[in-house]
């Protein structure tokens, strides 16, 4: 940097930005800001458990020997489409297939609760 002496003072010229700099210079200030708000919006309304037990509570049935899901689904809701109430049945009791044990203890979707 050169200086330039007026006299017995020296003068330094001033620092000027250009519009790239003012750019980078504002990118760098914006940035910890930006972060702050990125990790609050995917990490501030995180679900926290609790020791509370939950009041839901399930019929259950017994599965007869030689009953299939598609039969039980027929007895507990004649009136709505098997296939839901399979697809119920199978996603409430986390069953891997469609395979019944006599004696199975199934809980039964409260919608087609009695």
């Amino acid at each position: 940097m050169s200086t330039a002496v007026m006299g017995n003072i020296s003068v330094s010229p001033r620092l000027h930005l250009t519009k790239r700099g003012r750019v980078v210079l504002t990118a760098l200030a914006a940035l910890p800001l930006v972060a702050a708000a990125f990790f609050f919006a995917t990490n501030g309304g995180g679900a926290t458990a609790t020791d509370e037990v939950s009041s839901v509570s399930f019929e259950h049935v017994t599965v007869q020997a030689g009953q299939s899901l598609w039969q039980l689904a027929g007895e507990i809701a004649p009136s709505a489409d098997p296939r839901d109430v399979v697809a119920d049945i199978v996603h409430l009791n986390q069953l891997d297939g469609s395979d019944l044990q006599p004696g199975q203890q199934l809980a039964i979707p409260t919608q087609y609760s009695h």
